[in-house]
């Protein structure tokens, strides 16, 4: 029976099915105890992480071998939420078989991509995902115990949320990965900016290198520029009027997706291209709205006029859009 048949639509169902799996059935929960390691001729290691900003804790075990570096076993205990039982399982498959130079590069993205049923949806909503990205660190911890070094050592990251000790490298990569569009959605994704706030934007309280919202139009706009090289590499860069059905579509959503559709989206709506049509005259355009741009005055007006224009100015001077 689909999560959805008992309760109907509701938050149950962003979470992968891997991830209630493991909420409820942990492979790798558990102890390891010095006198089993000692049997097996292997270090035991034992690691702590908490996370100030959620509460929630996770102590990682590691049964390694001295001679070969190897995590021939790893249990996990997790003081935390189901989505952090679900993760500090995942994390701890991640690092069975591994050297501990080879899981220290084990990031939160990898755990959580691990945890996902399909490439391209999250494995777990985003309010949630902070409790998806203790990974990292704890793993960190362990490693620094077993080489007898300082955690900060393996600190290759520039961490730009210092409360919840996010990186710019999982910042871009979530960005990429979720298709993020505004601040409160990165904030959603990772919970950086969602304490102290002197990482959004200058101002704050703590002078920062890297701010949010640089970082995030830095990534919409390679992001952007990727989407329109890959439409002129298809041969989407040529005449307009000479393009096939699908062709005209795939350049109409490139300039969309690089001049129009950030702005919708901040405001809660969005827009698909239903059809074109070449008259004539025109090239007619027919697009829905969606979200709060269906029922907004600016849909025929101000919002309907820039579509049209930067769509004239890209691709064709005669396009005419025409909501639907």
């Amino acid at each position: 029976m689909a999560k959805s048949d008992l309760f109907g639509p509701s938050l149950w169902d962003e979470y992968s099915n891997k991830v209630t799996s493991l909420m409820n059935n942990p492979q790798h929960q558990g102890e390891i105890t010095e006198e089993e390691a000692a049997a097996h001729g292997n270090k035991l290691i034992v690691a702590d992480f908490g996370a100030e900003s959620c509460g929630d804790a996770v102590r990682l075990y590691w049964e390694v071998n001295p001679e070969t570096d190897v995590i021939e076993n790893s249990k996990f205990k997790s003081f935390g939420c189901g989505t952090a039982i679900a993760s500090s399982d995942m994390m701890t498959q991640l690092c069975l078989g591994k050297t501990v130079d080879e899981a220290v590069k084990i990031t939160n993205i990898d755990v959580e991509m691990a945890l996902r049923d399909t490439p391209d949806v999250p494995a777990v909503p985003p309010q949630k995902m902070h409790c998806s990205v203790m990974a990292y660190d704890v793993i960190k911890k362990a490693a620094s115990l077993y080489k007898g070094v300082d955690a900060e050592s393996f600190e290759e990251e520039i961490i730009v949320c210092e409360c919840a000790r996010v990186s710019l490298s999982t910042l871009k990569e979530v960005i990429k990965l979720n298709d993020l569009h505004t601040i409160e959605q990165v904030t959603d994704y990772t919970k950086a900016g969602g304490f102290c706030k002197s990482c959004i934007k200058p101002g704050g309280h703590e002078a920062r290198e890297y701010y949010l919202v640089d970082i995030l139009a830095d990534v919409r706009r390679e992001m952007d520029e990727a989407k329109m090289k890959a439409a002129a590499e298809a041969g989407l860069g040529g005449d307009f009027e000479k393009m096939t059905l699908v062709q005209k579509i795939k350049a109409i959503d490139a300039v969309v997706d690089e001049n129009i559709r950030q702005f919708l989206i901040m405001d809660g709506g969005n827009m698909e291209v239903i059809d074109v049509k070449e008259g004539e005259d025109y090239i007619d355009v027919y697009i829905r709205y969606l979200g709060s741009c269906s029922g907004c005055a600016s849909s025929s007006t101000g919002t309907l006029y820039a579509i049209e224009a930067a769509l004239k100015e890209k691709l064709s001077d005669k396009i005419r859009v025409l909501p639907i």
